[in-house]
């Protein structure tokens, strides 16, 4: 009980700052947290997860133009069911373990530009000056230009409640010594002159009711999809690191699909109810279980709250201060920032530091949903160059009794006369296929009567592009009057095989099956060879 009031008390300020990120109407942010909280208690598979809209959402909202339009409300529910659906439709497919593959290097990158982003968000909001750039950056360079014309009421209040939040937290109030600030800074706001400082009320009017339906704006599915689909993707990457970070109460790590489909499902409701998009909030999920939540209740008594608040005091919410919030965001963008990080990923190497550097400059630069398409894509290319260079072949050499081979480097050139054996380790896929015929021994004159035998045992399937390669180095083995041979070859690679004419040009005679016991396909290749010699041909 006392962890979901204490939740829903800090949320209804929190959400509220989260609309001001997202540079659209304040009850954006706060009705997306009161129906992502309470969609998500009822739907994820995470018992602690806390769903609402975070800071990197809300900002790559910020550079949605179509959000700010005349159909505001419109836009917003199209944008936040996009999200949804694509959430919901990665969980239904199960594949929570795609996020994986995302290097710590860019999600370190990303993270912290994010934070940068947060603050430079809110210059104008704890200025008072409406600062003019294509970017944060040239924004931020307008506004350190223009400290005249800052209002310093503004300012004021700004300060006083980011000292407030600091001296707040370290007294019995907690995380709610934030809700006292933003409250102070904003009575702070209303006994200086008339109209000096902002408030929510000059931007939305705020009532004693629940948020009415809304008709999503079907004709900016185009215009949407994009900043959409980066907004899925950012929330379930937050919400991947909760489900595998924070294990349920049994002890057991929440199925991180199911948490995609429960976010999906809170978007849903929240984008048909005027809601911002959500996903699992790191920070909202630890306060709750700091304060002591051991079940989903927390989290339904915690939107309920919200609820409550927002029927109780509405008008009064109108009263709340925009530079108490902007003071509030900074600080979180602040905190957000993980120089540690930073400075482990540039000590990695030269190749993470270019990866971090690269994420983080875009981020700051361009529109951050394309930030977050050009990061998954860096991670995808990142993850096939990466497998591609961890192909290594060795070759098999026995010179024991039992029969166990030992491992050497392969020759440079296709020996006279030799048998070769040579096994890979590693992914065999298309991008591999180049350093795999690299380290194949290249057949020369003096290869005549040699046998390559390349062991295949493990690999299910092989790409048009590495079958390509396996045709062409049998052709210039067999120009060279020597053979290559495949062994252990599972029946789906055997239909490749014959799918494509490429058994028959190495021959059917060439291709060994995979046997149950390890080495009895090698030792049947091995037998072939033998007789082969013996008969006085291959």
């Amino acid at each position: 009980m006392r962890a979901g009031v204490a939740l829903g008390v800090e949320s209804v300020p929190d959400g509220l700052a989260a609309g001001v990120l997202a540079g659209v109407s304040p009850l954006y942010g706060l009705y997306g947290y009161m129906l992502g909280t309470l969609g998500g208690a009822l739907t994820t598979g995470s018992v602690f997860m806390t769903v609402q809209a975070t800071g990197a959402m809300a900002v790559i909202i910020s550079d949605v133009p179509e959000v700010r339009g005349d159909d505001g409300a419109g836009a917003m529910a199209m944008l936040t069911l996009i999200a949804g659906v694509v959430m919901l439709g990665l969980g239904i497919a199960r594949l929570g373990s795609l996020v994986r593959f995302i290097p710590t290097a860019v999600l370190i990158g990303f993270v912290n530009a994010v934070a940068i982003n947060i603050i430079l968000g809110q210059l104008d909001n704890i200025t008072g000056y409406d600062s003019d750039g294509a970017n944060r950056i040239m924004k931020l360079f307008d506004t350190v230009l223009s400290v005249p014309q800052f209002s310093w009421p503004t300012v004021l209040v700004g300060m006083i409640t980011i000292a407030l939040i600091l001296l707040l937290e370290r007294t019995p109030l907690g995380a709610l010594g934030m809700v006292v600030a933003v409250v102070a800074g904003s009575l702070i706001a209303l006994v200086l002159p008339d109209d000096s400082v902002a408030t929510i009320g000059d931007i939305a009017e705020v009532t004693r009711s629940l948020p009415m339906p809304v008709m999503p704006d079907l004709s900016l599915i185009g215009a949407l999809i994009v900043p959409g689909i980066s907004i899925a993707l950012v929330g379930l990457v937050q919400g991947a690191a909760i489900s595998g970070a924070i294990p349920n109460p049994d002890g057991k790590y929440p199925d991180a699909s199911a948490d995609f489909r429960g976010q999906g499902i809170a978007n849903i409701a929240s984008g048909l109810l005027r809601g911002m998009p959500v996903g699992g909030s790191m920070s909202a999920t630890s306060l709750v279980r700091a304060a002591g939540a051991r079940t989903a209740l927390a989290n339904l008594i915690a939107g309920v709250v919200m609820i409550i608040t927002l029927l109780a005091f509405g008008p009064l919410i109108e009263y709340i201060a925009m530079p108490a919030l902007a003071g509030l965001l900074i600080l979180v963008g602040v905190r957000t920032l993980k120089i540690h990080q930073v400075m482990l990923v540039l000590r990695t190497g030269p190749t993470q530091a270019a990866v971090f550097a690269v994420t983080f400059v875009l981020t700051l630069l361009i529109p951050l949903q394309y930030a977050v398409l050009a990061g998954v894509g860096l991670s995808i290319v990142l993850h096939i160059a990466r497998q591609s260079n961890r192909v290594r072949i060795v070759r098999w050499q026995f010179d024991d009794p039992g029969g166990h081979p030992l491992e050497v480097s392969p020759p440079a050139v296709v020996p006279h006369d030799e048998v070769v054996i040579l096994s890979p380790y590693g992914s065999l896929f298309f991008a591999s296929a180049q350093s795999f015929r690299a380290q194949l021994p290249t057949p020369t004159a003096d290869s005549a009567g040699a046998t390559v035998i390349i062991r295949l045992r493990g690999s299910e399937e092989l790409g048009v592009t590495f079958l390509t390669m396996v045709r062409d180095y049998a052709d210039e083995l067999s120009a060279r009057d020597a053979t290559l041979m495949l062994v252990g070859v599972g029946e789906r690679l055997q239909d490749q095989l014959d799918a494509t004419g490429v058994g028959a040009r190495i021959g059917g005679g060439n291709i060994i099956p995979v046997r149950p016991r390890v080495g009895d396909s090698l030792a049947e290749a091995l037998a072939i060879v033998a007789s082969r010699k013996n008969d006085g041909g291959r």
